[in-house]
């Protein structure tokens, strides 16, 4: 499905770090799933249906890759669960989720309205990784056992977004920190 997608501009690779897109190991010991890496090559920095900002490995030099952005929006959104389990807001990990669910997501897109595309590092198929959403992280909702499975509730999530795109992913220029 990856593969399938239509892809608008031409995609900055050189600002992607292909070392990390290939070293990068989460907990298990295993690195990015296969399906998220197909896309970083195809795309880079992109955006995908319009709404949701998508971080790969930067390069050194280079703003709001996946050890940059995405870690500080991990960190937020755990902080923002455990500040809710701490309150009682049981709520937020609603429909789908629990507590010790919310604190192993790993942030790896966020759309443009506060919303979060989250992978769970413990559910590893085939190199695959579970893909979760959570609505202004204040809920959890299961969209698939893959980022392939996951792409047409994502598509329907993106609703008007993804209808007024140029294309499911949009390259973009990622923003340089050296000035």
């Amino acid at each position: 499905m990856v593969d399938q997608l239509s892809v608008a501009g031409v995609p900055d690779l050189g600002a992607v770090s292909v070392e990390l897109l290939g070293s990068h190991r989460f907990e298990d010991g295993e690195g990015f799933p296969p399906s998220y890496r197909r896309l970083v090559r195809r795309a880079g920095f992109c955006r995908l249906f319009g709404l949701w900002l998508v971080y790969p490995p930067a390069r050194d030099g280079y703003a709001d890759g996946w050890q940059h952005r995405a870690a500080h929006l991990t960190g937020r959104f755990r902080a923002s669960y455990q500040d809710g389990q701490v309150e009682g807001f049981d709520w937020m990990v609603e429909p789908d989720g629990d507590w010790s669910l919310a604190g192993r997501l790993v942030v790896f897109a966020y759309s443009e309205n506060g919303d979060a595309l989250l992978w769970d590092p413990s559910t590893r198929r085939d190199g695959e990784l579970a893909v979760w959403c959570s609505t202004g992280l204040n809920a959890l909702t299961f969209l698939g056992a893959s980022l392939t499975d996951a792409l047409p509730r994502v598509r329907e999530l993106s609703g008007p977004f993804a209808d007024d795109a140029s294309a499911d992913l949009e390259c973009l220029a990622p923003a340089r920190t050296d000035g």
